[in-house]
């Protein structure tokens, strides 16, 4: 059943959200509510979020426990920071292969506010200030013109929950065509395959010749990718290989009828793999 994905700065009121969230489904609408955060999972904000390897890890962990509970029956939320729009991407596809509908519930609230209401947490739930500005640094505002970003729900720390809203986006709206992701290319493959090919190589050769006139912080644009990339340390050519043989596999297992999407995919998917 569908998929509800928080996302907003830290201590910016998510799990309250998600909270009454499952409140709501549970006692207005009979739902069966299932909430995978960091919490759930045993994150340690602080030691995870200041360790790239260890921050892929929990998003793997986080994206591995929503593909085992996105079931018929259930509403799964995910309660989590959320703030690369790669991985919300990625949670998007778990919910296009499952063939039910998504939203995004973004808490919004200013960084000020923020780090006031984190400095009341218990100590032990606190960020630090400076993983706290880090992680506010790093935030990816959702973009409903982004299909992973839509429908998108912008609350306010005063605003009532739209919970009926939510409701109707999530149980009324038709849960989206198996064309995408669930179904074999029906182009037989073959240019879909070629462009596939090309377009990730281009990008994976002009991001090894940029990095020779880069510095880490540059951001680097790249061919027919409106998104770029936020170089921040040298990548080794073994590393962008790797990284292209996963990409491809993936998109292999989860085609697209527009092959013009595929850059920015690619894009982004190298962005989440740098962080």
């Amino acid at each position: 059943m569908p998929l509800i994905i928080l996302c907003g700065y830290p201590s910016s009121g998510k799990t309250k959200r998600s909270e009454a969230v499952k409140v709501y489904f549970e006692e207005k609408h009979c739902k069966r509510v299932t909430v995978i955060s960091d919490h759930s999972i045993g994150v340690k904000r602080d030691l995870v979020y200041s360790d790239s390897k260890e921050e892929k890890d929990t998003r793997g962990s986080l994206k591995s426990g929503v593909q085992r509970a996105i079931s018929k029956d259930d509403v799964v939320i995910v309660d989590s920071l959320n703030y690369i729009k790669g991985f919300r991407y990625e949670l998007f596809c778990v919910a296009k292969s499952s063939q039910t509908p998504h939203c995004i519930i973004h808490c919004e609230v200013n960084a000020q506010t923020a780090k006031e209401w984190n400095a009341i947490r218990p100590e032990n739930e606190q960020y630090s200030n400076e993983i706290f500005d880090a992680l506010v640094m790093r935030f990816e505002t959702p973009d409903s013109r982004n299909r992973w970003d839509s429908p998108l729900f912008t609350i306010l720390p005063d605003d009532d929950l739209p919970g009926q809203q939510i409701y109707d986006a999530v149980f009324l709206r038709k849960a989206p065509p198996p064309n995408m992701s669930t179904v074999s290319q029906p182009l037989s493959s073959t240019s879909f395959l070629h462009e596939l090919d090309k377009i990730t190589q281009d990008i994976v050769m002009a991001l090894l010749n940029a990095q020779k006139t880069s510095f880490p912080g540059d951001e680097i644009s790249l061919p027919k990718a409106a998104d770029k990339i936020k170089l921040l340390r040298h990548v080794t050519a073994s590393e962008l290989r790797r990284w292209r043989q996963q990409f491809i596999s993936y998109t292999k297992q989860h085609p697209v009828e527009d092959t013009g999407v595929i850059p920015n995919m690619f894009v982004q998917y190298l962005n989440n793999s740098l962080v």
